[in-house]
């Protein structure tokens, strides 16, 4: 297993694979069937490497398996931290730990661009994520927000994690 940045020749069809094949596991139950049998291929393609937006990969016998994309605060009131955008993995690396290696390598990379206070959001239905967080010290705060994706309203909550240099 190796954790890496995104380089150019990188393919980002690939990437965004990761992310529609964890969403369409991740949210089943939380997000409408029918929105997730609907995404297309390379939905996040053109998203991953925009304005200010870090990205990491995680390869398997150099097999991409996972992805996080990380940045300063997209959020005014909160322009002092640092944001986990999103973290991704395939499905069957789901719950193996995996994850946190991918999480960590994120703080520590947050952390050397000068951020102490990382932020995130998450569904507020996403137990499974919300449980992997707080296991990795990020503590739900009274911050949230309503979305609506594929017709459902749905309220993301924010966690934050304060690190150490």
């Amino acid at each position: 297993m190796e954790i890496r940045f995104l380089r150019p020749e990188d393919d980002l069809s690939e990437v965004s694979s990761i992310y529609e094949k964890s969403w369409k596991y991740a949210y089943q139950g939380i997000i409408p069937q029918d929105y997730l049998d609907s995404i297309p291929e390379g939905r996040w393609a053109g998203s991953i490497t925009k304005n200010g937006m870090h990205s990491l990969v995680m390869t398997d016998g150099g097999r991409m398996i996972g992805t996080t994309g990380y940045c300063r605060s997209r959020w005014e009131q909160y322009r002092d931290f640092g944001e986990i955008v999103s973290i991704y993995l395939l499905p069957e690396y789901i719950g193996k730990g995996y994850g946190t290696h991918l999480l960590n390598r994120c703080t520590e990379e947050l952390n050397k661009l000068g951020f102490s206070r990382i932020l995130l959001w998450v569904l507020e239905e996403n137990t499974r994520a919300r449980a992997f967080y707080e296991r990795n010290g990020f503590l739900c705060s009274d911050d949230c927000r309503d979305d609506m994706i594929g017709g459902k309203e749905l309220r993301e909550v924010m966690y934050t994690k304060i690190i150490r240099g």
